[in-house]
C-alpha cells in the first residue's frame, strides 16, 4: 500500500531497534514523495541531529538513555517550535502514548499495528496539528497583547479633569504603521485656582515597556500638578522617575506642557526637547517661538528648562502634538510634513481641524497623539 505523502519531508527517526527503524523506512520508501529520513539510536544522537530543518520527529519512548516521557520531554525541549512530534509506543504502552499527547506530542502510533497509509497519515496529521497549535498560540498571544495594549492606551490617554466650559478640548491618538503601542501620552488638568494645565509627551521607542513608562510619567505629571507642582520641580521629578524606571540608559522622553492662566488670556510653556506647539491667535497661525526650552528628560542630570510666556488674547486655539504628526509622509512623491508643512496646512484649513489634519497626512511612521484647546467665544 502506497504511503500518501505529497511533499518531500525531512524526518528524524529516534529508534534504537534496527528492525523497527527498518520497518518505518520501508513503509515510507514508496510514498508519492519519499521523505528524507535521519536516524538517531539514542537521545544523545537525537540532540545533535535535531536541526531546524527537521519537520517531524518520530520518537520511540524506550531508548537506551531515556525512557517513556523523559525522551519526549527532551525532544520537545530541543526541537524547533515548528517541528511536529509523533510518538512510537509498544502494544502494552498505549496509555503512555495518550499521556505523551497530553504532554505535547501531536500524535502517537502503536508499533506493530502500523501500515504505510496509517504512518503517512499520522505524519501529515501531526504536522497539521502542530501548525494549528502554533496558529492558536499566536492568536491567544495576539489577544493578550491587544488586551494589554487597550489597558495601557487607556492609561496613556485619560479623560481630562476640566471643569470650565470656556475651553473646547479635543484629543486624537493613532498608532503608527507598525501597529505597536508606543509611549505617547497626554493629559489635561484644571486646578482649583482655575488654571488649565496640559501636557503631551513621547517616550522614545515602541513596545510595552515604553508604554508602561509613558503611563508612569503621565500619572506622575497629573499627581504633581494636583499637588501644586507645575514648574521646574515637576520636570526634575519626572526626570528622576524616568531614570529610575527606564529599562535602558538611552531611553529619553520629550514633552510639551502648558499652563493657561485662570483668565485664559496667557500661557506659560515648557517645551522639553519637543516639537513646538501651533497657535492660532486672532486668525494668525504660527508656532511658539523660542523653543525648545531645554533638552529632553533623561539625558542631562543637571538640565534646566526656560519658561516661555505666551500671550493668547481673547480668541485663540493651540495644538500640542507628538512628532508622529510632523514625521508623517505626505504628497506625491511623499515627503515628511515637518513643522512648516503643519503650519501651512492649518493656514489652508483656516483653523485647527484635527480630523482634516489627520486625514491629510496619510501614512504615519510613528504614533500620533494630539491635544487641541480652543477658547470658546460668546
Amino acid at each position: 500500500m502506497t504511503a500518501n505523502l505529497s511533499e518531500t519531508l525531512t524526518l528524524l527517526l529516534v529508534e534504537d531497534d534496527d528492525g523497527d527503524a527498518l520497518l518505518v523506512e520501508e513503509l515510507l520508501k514508496h510514498a508519492m514523495a519519499p521523505p528524507t529520513i535521519f536516524r538517531a539510536r539514542s537521545l544523545r544522537e537525537a540532540r545533535a541531529k535535531l536541526t531546524p530543518q527537521i519537520q517531524c520527529v518520530l520518537v520511540d519512548l524506550s531508548l537506551p538513555d531515556a525512557s517513556r516521557l523523559e525522551a519526549l520531554e527532551e525532544v520537545l525541549a530541543v526541537a524547533s517550535p515548528h517541528t511536529a512530534v509523533l510518538v512510537l509506543t509498544g502494544l502494552r504502552d498505549v496509555h503512555v502514548g495518550v499521556s505523551a499527547v497530553q504532554s505535547g506530542a501531536q500524535d502517537y502510533l502503536v508499533k506493530g499495528d502500523v501500515d504505510a497509509r496509517l504512518l503517512a497519515r499520522s505524519i501529515r496529521y501531526a504536522m497539521e496539528r502542530k501548525r494549528a497549535d502554533l496558529a492558536q498560540l499566536k492568536l491567544v498571544q495576539a489577544e493578550l497583547v491587544a488586551q494589554e495594549n487597550t489597558r495601557l492606551e487607556g492609561a496613556l490617554l485619560p479623560d481630562p479633569l476640566l471643569r470650565t466650559a470656556a475651553i473646547e478640548h479635543l484629543t486624537r491618538y493613532l498608532p503608527g504603521s507598525g501597529g505597536t503601542l508606543a509611549g505617547d501620552f497626554f493629559d489635561t488638568v484644571q486646578t482649583p485656582d482655575g488654571a488649565v494645565h496640559v501636557v503631551v509627551g513621547d517616550v522614545c521607542g515602541h513596545g510595552p515597556d515604553e508604554a508602561a513608562l509613558g503611563v508612569a510619567l503621565r500619572i506622575a505629571w497629573r499627581t504633581l500638578v494636583l499637588a501644586g507642582q507645575t514648574g521646574d520641580t515637576l520636570l526634575r521629578t519626572l526626570d528622576m522617575l524616568l531614570r529610575a524606571e527606564r529599562k535602558a540608559p538611552e531611553i529619553f522622553t520629550t514633552l510639551c506642557m502648558a499652563t493657561i492662566a485662570p483668565d485664559l488670556s496667557s500661557a506659560s510653556m515648557r517645551v522639553v526637547g519637543h516639537p513646538p506647539p501651533v497657535l492660532v491667535r486672532d486668525g494668525a497661525v504660527e508656532v511658539v517661538q523660542g523653543t525648545p526650552s531645554g533638552p529632553p528628560l533623561g539625558i542631562f542630570p543637571d538640565a534646566a528648562w526656560s519658561v516661555l510666556d505666551v500671550p493668547l488674547g481673547g480668541e485663540w486655539s493651540m495644538m500640542l502634538y507628538t512628532d508622529g504628526l510632523i514625521e508623517a509622509a505626505v504628497g506625491e512623491p511623499s515627503h515628511l510634513l515637518g513643522v512648516d508643512g503643519l503650519v501651512e496646512l492649518v493656514r489652508e484649513h483656516g483653523a485647527i481641524d484635527l480630523d482634516r489634519l489627520i486625514t491629510h497626512v496619510g501614512t504615519l511612521s510613528d504614533d500620533l497623539a494630539v491635544v487641541m484647546l480652543r477658547r470658546r467665544t460668546e
